[in-house]
């Protein structure tokens, strides 16, 4: 979590006002056929160039400078052969554990290193990288954002203030980690012929590709952070394993006697000391309690509550979805402000004030309505606004008037529980981090793993980070990922 909304919220606003510009009729630059509702290619270019700063802000970037040349010169190298050349393209690491990958229109294109990874080499890579930028040639990102940004950005960029916002909060834990382009299932078999023949011209074997839709296959069993949303937004990986093979085998038949590169060694050399999994040090829950190392403050949360943790926020609530608490950053330098502004800007009706002290930190907390169309009330929110130095925190805590009396309490109790984060247990938290081993012998995979001394009941989830099965005969020499502090 970063004190970054502020930003992310203008840029937000900027994107939907361009959203909302009517489509023209284009040309899709693959078939060379005439479709209706197309935005312009300038209008594509400034969505994308909106966009990208919110994206960013939302999510962070993954400091890793070697990955981050590689990604941009094969992406670069790829885009000249594309069938859009002329955009200016960028690719970008998302400090996000999910395993995804998604395009913005006009060439933006963005791997998160939980998707990075779970490659197993340059090949795998370079098929997706293909897929992504086949949908900003395709022009499908283009046709399908209007709706998901709309959807979107008022999960991420802050407080939805309807009563709409308890059918978020079951999802909250997936939305708000990544936007996640949904795309046609036609659009997706568009972009994976696209990723074969775009990696195929830039010398890598797309049958690593096809391979790559089996690890995605195995992780829709696994933990719900690792769960890619390819999963739930693209045809079954399995048949795309399928067909990507044919269509592999007919692209390199076009290039008889020529060698495609895998490049299995030089990627996961890269991949040394990258971040694996959650960073505790951009917060953490355990036992109940939020904890911040970075910015030290924890708070507890409700017990069986499910949290969704942001660069900008932190998202809570209950499965049913009958309550949502949001903690954040407020722009202004005083608690006093930002909770007048707070109302004022939302159009509230303010029902309760109080000026008090949250374990050493003055605050001000309020409880304000909204009132729907027909002048009822629709929402009751109870908010608390906790300065720091020249940072002030706040808390909404929301619900339907009919729960909100059950819900008060609790959304106190997490408010008034916030503090100061002294203990050095809990700061000095280290985060999961992939390491290169050379096995010493010939072996299975899972006997790789014990003589590397790793836990046996995370063997199935090292398995799929490699892309192989515990049974799989690794030859001495052979590297492969493993996963320590």
């Amino acid at each position: 979590m970063k004190r970054n909304s502020i930003q992310f919220l203008k840029v937000a606003f900027l994107t939907l006002t361009l959203l909302i510009i009517a489509a023209a009729c284009s040309r899709n630059p693959i078939t060379g056929k005439k479709e209706a509702f197309v935005m312009s290619e300038k209008r594509e270019q400034a969505l994308g160039d909106q966009s990208d700063p919110s994206i960013v802000a939302s999510f962070g970037l993954y400091p890793d400078q070697t990955m981050q040349s590689f990604i941009d010169s094969k992406g670069q190298q790829m885009a000249k052969i594309s069938h859009r050349s002329h955009l200016k393209y960028e690719f970008k690491i998302l400090d996000s554990p999910v395993v995804n990958a998604f395009a913005l229109p006009g060439g933006y294109v963005y791997f998160t290193r939980g998707i990075m990874a779970h490659f197993n080499n340059e090949a795998e890579f370079a098929g997706v990288l293909g897929h992504e930028i086949g949908h900003i040639t395709g022009r499908h990102s283009a046709k399908q954002q209007r709706n998901q940004i709309l959807s979107q950005v008022g999960l991420i960029a802050g407080i939805a203030l309807s009563k709409e916002f308890r059918n978020y909060a079951e999802s909250a834990g997936q939305s708000i980690q990544l936007m996640m382009l949904k795309n046609s299932r036609d659009h997706e078999s568009e972009s994976d012929k696209m990723g074969v023949e775009y990696s195929t011209k830039i010398g890598y074997d797309s049958k690593y590709m096809a391979g790559f839709f089996k690890t995605l296959n195995r992780l829709s069993g696994g933990g719900s952070q690792r769960i890619p949303t390819f999963m739930s937004t693209h045809p079954d990986p399995l048949n795309r394993y399928q067909k990507v093979g044919e269509l592999t085998k007919k692209e390199q038949a076009k290039y008889p006697g020529k060698t495609f590169k895998e490049g299995r060694n030089e990627y996961l050399r890269m991949l040394e000391g990258m971040v694996y999994g959650e960073d505790p040090q951009q917060g953490y829950v355990d036992n109940n309690v939020f904890y911040h190392p970075g910015l030290k403050f924890k708070f507890p949360v409700p017990t069986s509550w499910q949290l969704a943790n942001s660069p900008q926020q932190v998202q809570m609530a209950p499965k049913d979805g009958k309550a949502m608490m949001i903690f954040t950053f407020a722009p202004e330098k005083s608690t006093t402000e930002a909770a007048t502004n707070f109302v004022t800007k939302n159009k509230l009706r303010e029902v309760e004030r109080s000026n008090l002290n949250v374990n050493g930190f003055p605050a001000t907390a309020i409880v304000t309505e909204q009132a729907n169309e027909q002048g009822q009330v629709a929402l009751k929110i109870v908010s608390y606004f906790i300065q720091d130095g020249q940072t002030v925190y706040l808390f909404h805590g929301m619900a339907e008037p009919a729960n909100f009396i059950a819900y008060r309490n609790l959304f106190r109790n997490t408010m008034e529980g916030f503090n100061r984060l002294t203990d050095q247990a809990k700061i000095n938290v280290k985060p999961d981090r992939i390491h290169i081993h050379t096995v010493t012998q010939n072996s299975t995979l899972s006997a790789a793993f014990r003589s590397a001394g790793l836990e046996s009941k995370r063997f199935e989830e090292f398995a799929i980070v490699n892309g192989m099965e515990l049974s799989d005969q690794v030859t001495r020499g052979t590297l492969i990922k493993v996963i320590k502090k």
